[in-house]
């Protein structure tokens, strides 16, 4: 069984192509990336297409990782998979998520999985340019994640 995590910010093109990436990272060097399948969407359908921002290819290429894909926005199926892990970006994406979908039994902030933060919400680097900090949050929530998720599956 291949076990989903969906990371989703608001327009796909900042913090959650940048959440999958490095989990993706996580992932590969934990050797599952046969069990996890990780993807990356928006609330919104504003940059559909469009590649994830300089801002977030810089710190990704700064600690040396790479993010190719495009953005795109969630759909009902998605969230129709009571099995997938759907990751908010914050607050505000996850009430999105919930008003347009209702209540998913695996929706979470990523920083829920946060051990050396006690920020909840991922801020948005798109108008502040605080990239770096946006990437201390991902990789300490992310790690949080995988270790639940190793937990939770059994891996």
């Amino acid at each position: 069984m291949t076990i989903s995590v969906l990371f989703v910010c608001l327009g796909n093109i900042c913090r959650s192509p940048m959440a999958e990436a490095v989990f993706g990272h996580m992932v590969d060097e934990a050797g599952l990336a046969e069990e996890i399948r990780i993807d990356s969407a928006g609330t919104g359908s504003y940059h559909v297409g469009e590649p994830a921002c300089s801002g977030t290819r810089k710190v990704l290429a700064r600690h040396g990782l790479r993010y190719n894909g495009r953005a795109r926005q969630i759909t009902a199926s998605e969230m129709a998979d009571a099995e997938a892990y759907i990751i908010a970006m914050d607050a505000e994406n996850l009430r999105n998520l919930s008003s347009r979908y209702g209540d998913h039994p695996r929706l979470h902030r990523l920083l829920d999985f946060a051990a050396d933060s006690n920020e909840r919400n991922v801020p948005d680097p798109y108008y502040e340019g605080n990239f770096e900090l946006v990437f201390k949050l991902v990789e300490d929530g992310c790690k949080g994640l995988l270790a639940e998720i190793c937990k939770s599956e059994h891996l």
